[in-house]
């Protein structure tokens, strides 16, 4: 294992999932986002057909988004204490010897 790498948080089950989950709020924004830079879907070439649904999709995609980040964070903040004591034991693995004076 690296030492000079601090811990990091781990990847779980439910952190991969939120992922996903984010990815596809990207796709959605995306999606909804090329209508407006080219006035027709750009990526799909039936969706979306007219402002309405691009908005919805853009926005849907935003609400999706921020949910997911939110769950992300709150997965990590839930590994904080065996993260904390993973990093005090780094930093005191990479802290010299003391010298006796």
């Amino acid at each position: 294992m690296f030492t000079n790498r601090p811990p990091r948080p781990s990847l779980t089950g439910p952190i991969f999932l939120y992922a996903l989950a984010d990815v596809f709020g990207l796709s959605c924004v995306a999606i909804g986002a090329s209508w407006f830079a080219a006035g027709r879907g750009a990526i799909l070439a039936s969706f979306p057909n007219s402002a309405v649904e691009a908005v919805a999709c853009t926005a849907g995609g935003l609400v999706v988004m921020l949910w997911a980040i939110g769950r992300i964070l709150r997965e990590i903040a839930r590994q904080a204490p065996a993260l904390q004591a993973r990093n005090e034991a780094h930093q005191a693995a990479q802290r010299p010897p003391e010298r006796p004076d």
